[in-house]
């Protein structure tokens, strides 16, 4: 995304060929050899979690078909023939139908590895060489390293704009400098699309500015794979980019499946936006708009910038595409034209693909910021940005493990989704489901282990199992009302709750109130989805605008962060008009 007043020329856009969304019509089975290189992966280096391969899903067994409208998010774990999946290798082969709807219906389509990729690492920069298809091109970044001999992990920086700089080298890894105009140029029409994915298939390609981006970023992985590991190490790549480059980082993060870490900043409509939210929310760039502005998406997508409802996949599936891997999206809830709020409902939505394969930690997200300047270093993010590296790219550390979601921009995650989450075994079976919206690694009444940074620009840490629930109901106007505490997240001096408010009632509630009383020590420092009365002692909440009306058996959420020891609050109680 441009900002609004820095927008380039506007081209005329050729005719739209709609192409049909996916289906599965045999069952899911996962790629042969996809488990042995992700095993690969593991002996290689047992603390990463990024895979051996671009694709481990390749070779199942997905075919096109036709999805239903649906207005709400589409439910990550039901395959489009109605399978709910309910293990791991289940997953593997939803996520790549899920790819391949994408690539349909909002991307374009992503090759397979060219037939030959050859190229060079040096400690100043990398060539890359493709040739396919009887047709060649070639491009090259640059290299920045940090101090020390190496070999180090690297951040692709799509743009030269994209997470600090100075922190990720401070924190051990190095700066890939990658132009993707080089591959994608912007300021073309779409019937001739130019750049070096083009000249080898096509300047009539379907395929949008951002899939041939994330093409060049695969490319030059393909690179690092091959040459002898002394400067850039082979297994530990990130990606990074900010504004219409945060929209390119994000595609590339979640279509090549080597990239263990994946920072998006301020990505906006086209990004992790989620493309049923945009149009509800006030100010945000609308789809059409998006879509005009650059050859960035498919040329499919012009179907479905009036008619979201109809796309078979939404963007918290993108972002679940990246689960298990490290991810960390970052937004500015102070533009309205970059829709904070939709990248929230699309980072909840896609955290929940986290949890199910039990990897909510390795997710975070940070909107609740100060500074409202477009594409600015945060002081907020430096910590979390430091413990993201160390954990993803150099094995050591812990995920910061942290939502941090601006109250202004706050989504609601309990209105857009009529699915739960299932927890997928290696087995067979199902061992439960959470329901709700959840703003941290674990939902529901869910126990696990927890572990990340204190919030703010704290770098405190804390490891250790955080479980907790209270309850409280009172009847009140035209229906009941339950509220239950979860404790999320702890650490040292400070904790993130999430309270659930269900109607336990037969009648709608129009509004609602929850009281608690925190510990002794204990403030609020930060609350999202509702409007609080106090920050210590007896503290009140007050649904906000948008989620004050909850049917019969729903429920929605609030969260909240708290200094002090992590002793759940007393006296919780929940009243319903």
């Amino acid at each position: 995304m441009r900002f609004p007043h820095h927008r380039p020329r506007v081209w005329a856009v050729s005719a739209v060929v709609a192409v049909a969304s996916l289906t599965t019509t045999a069952a899911l089975m996962p790629q042969a050899g996809a488990a042995a290189g992700r095993t690969a992966a593991a002996a290689a280096a047992p603390q990463l979690i990024a895979s051996t391969v671009e694709d481990e899903g390749a070779n199942c067994p997905v075919s096109p078909g036709q999805t239903p409208s649906n207005a709400k998010l589409p439910d990550p774990f039901t395959t489009s023939d109605g399978t709910r999946i309910t293990t791991t290798a289940d997953w593997q082969c939803r996520r790549e139908e899920i790819k391949r709807q994408a690539e349909a219906t909002v991307y374009g389509t992503k090759p397979a590895r060219p037939s030959s990729v050859t190229g060079t690492v040096s400690r100043t920069g990398i060539t890359v060489n493709v040739s396919d298809q009887g047709r060649s091109a070639s491009f090259s970044a640059s290299v920045d390293l940090p101090s020390g001999t190496g070999p180090f992990p690297a951040v692709i920086v799509l743009g030269g704009l994209g997470a600090d700089t100075a922190t990720i080298k401070a924190s051990g890894a190095a700066i890939i400098n990658f132009d993707p105009t080089t591959v994608g140029k912007e300021g073309t029409p779409r019937s001739s699309k130019q750049g070096a994915f083009y000249s080898i298939y096509g300047s009539s390609s379907s395929t949008g500015l951002l899939m041939a981006w994330s093409w060049g970023v695969s490319r030059i992985i393909d690179v690092i794979q091959s040459a002898d590991g002394s400067v850039i190490k082979k297994d530990a790549a990130g990606v990074t980019g900010c504004s219409r480059y945060g929209k390119g980082a994000f595609v590339a993060g979640a279509f090549d499946q080597r990239i263990a870490l994946t920072m998006p900043i301020e990505s906006g409509s086209g990004g992790t936006d989620a493309f049923r939210s945009i149009p509800t929310e006030s100010g945000s760039q609308p789809l059409s708009s998006a879509y005009s502005e650059q050859p960035w998406l498919g040329d499919a997508f012009g179907s479905y910038t009036g008619n979201p409802a109809g796309l078979p996949v939404d963007t918290h599936e993108i972002v679940g595409m990246v689960a298990p891997r490290g991810m960390f999206v970052m937004e500015n809830p102070h533009v309205d034209w970059l829709g904070a709020k939709s990248g929230s409902v699309a980072a909840l939505g896609g955290a929940e693909v986290f949890k199910a394969l039990g990897a909510g930690s390795n997710i975070s997200y940070w909107s609740d910021v100060a500074d409202g300047t477009h594409c600015a270093v945060r002081p907020e993010w430096k910590a979390p940005l430091q413990a993201s590296i160390q954990k993803f790219l150099l094995g050591t550390g812990s995920a910061p493990a942290v939502f941090r979601v601006a109250p202004s921009k706050a989504g609601d995650l309990a209105s857009w989704r009529t699915w739960t989450t299932p927890t997928l075994t290696d087995g067979g079976t199902s061992s439960g489901t959470s329901t709700g919206t959840s703003t941290g690694t674990s939902t529901g009444t869910s126990t696990g282990t927890s572990t990340g940074t204190s919030t703010g620009t704290s770098t405190g840490t804390s490891t250790g199992t955080s479980t907790g629930t209270s309850t409280g109901t009172t009847g009140g106007g035209t229906g009941g009302c339950t509220a239950t505490f979860t404790l999320v997240n702890s650490w040292t001096g400070g904790y993130q709750a999430e309270v659930a408010v269900r109607d336990s009632g037969t009648t709608a509630l129009s509004s609602w109130r929850v009281g608690m009383t925190l510990a002794s020590g204990q403030t609020v420092t930060s609350l999202w989805n509702g409007v609080n009365s106090g920050t210590s002692g007896a503290v009140t909440v007050s649904n906000a605008p948008y989620n004050g009306t909850v049917a019969p058996g729903a429920s929605t959420t609030f969260g909240f962060t708290a200094g002090g020891n992590a002793t759940p609050p007393t006296a919780l109680t929940c009243t319903g008009s």
